[in-house]
């Protein structure tokens, strides 16, 4: 049973893998570029005119947010992409009439959207070596900020993925939700510096605490506990993956 399922993993994920880095092009050059460019805008012309923040020149301080934004939103484009590219060419039927279990048949596929941000992730922290020399403060942290984000965000991206009825639905949650929780997360600034009643509403969005977290693990400040940041991913990949085998279950978005 257990070869049986190793091999139906390792089958889902190769396939995963694959077609990752067979079209490198599309799913790691052009999320590095763009970061890329917000180094050049944010860091450089418009962070020569801003003070330091923390004790960090502004470039050092939002490496860590910039990094964390490429692993967030390529986690979770990569999974729901996949997942209804699947759904889209009837390929899910044929892991419905085989003996792979739920849980496998998520672990496969988001494996495929971790690879990809954590990928993407790595080749943005080698770009912002070009910009600024960042220390690493805690390491364990921002390893594990980085995946459990990834492995939140391609949970995510899998729920989309299963509910997604055409192209366009896989282009709102990231659209409306994702990106705005992103750029309102503290990426380009501390929610520190914002008036009171803003710095209150930030801390009921989520990824505020995971770029936090990882921020800390570079630079050791932190806008939140990063405690209750790790205590928050950990409950959110607990309940989401879940919540998944919950949908695969009852055939949400993939039986007739």
């Amino acid at each position: 049973m257990m070869r049986r399922n190793w091999i139906s993993f390792t089958s889902i994920a190769r396939k995963e893998m694959i077609r990752i880095f067979r079209i490198w092009v599309q799913t790691l050059v052009p999320p590095v570029i763009t970061i890329t460019l917000y180094f050049i805008i944010f860091g450089g012309f418009i962070g020569s005119q801003i003070g330091a923040i923390g004790g960090y020149d502004y470039m050092a301080f939002i490496a860590p947010g910039l990094i964390m934004m490429s692993i967030i939103t390529n986690s979770y484009s990569n999974t729901v992409s996949s997942f209804f590219s699947t759904k889209f060419q009837r390929n899910i039927e044929e892991l419905l009439v085989s003996p792979t279990p739920n849980w496998v048949m998520v672990l496969g596929y988001i494996s495929g959207g971790m690879t990809r941000g954590l990928c993407v992730g790595m080749l943005v922290s080698l770009v912002s070596l070009v910009f600024v020399r960042l220390p690493l403060f805690h390491v364990p942290f921002i390893l594990l900020f980085a995946l459990l984000t990834s492995f939140v965000f391609s949970l995510a991206g899998m729920i989309n993925g299963i509910f997604a009825r055409s192209f366009d639905d896989i282009s709102i949650i990231p659209t409306f939700v994702i990106t705005p929780l992103t750029y309102l997360g503290g990426v380009f600034y501390s929610i520190s510096l914002l008036p009171e009643f803003w710095r209150d509403l930030s801390r009921i969005n989520p990824v505020v605490y995971m770029i936090s977290g990882f921020r800390y693990g570079f630079l050791g400040i932190a806008d939140s506990n990063v405690w209750l940041g790790l205590g928050m991913l950990l409950l959110f990949s607990v309940v989401l993956f879940l919540f998944t085998l919950s949908l695969l279950k009852k055939g949400v978005g993939i039986r007739a």
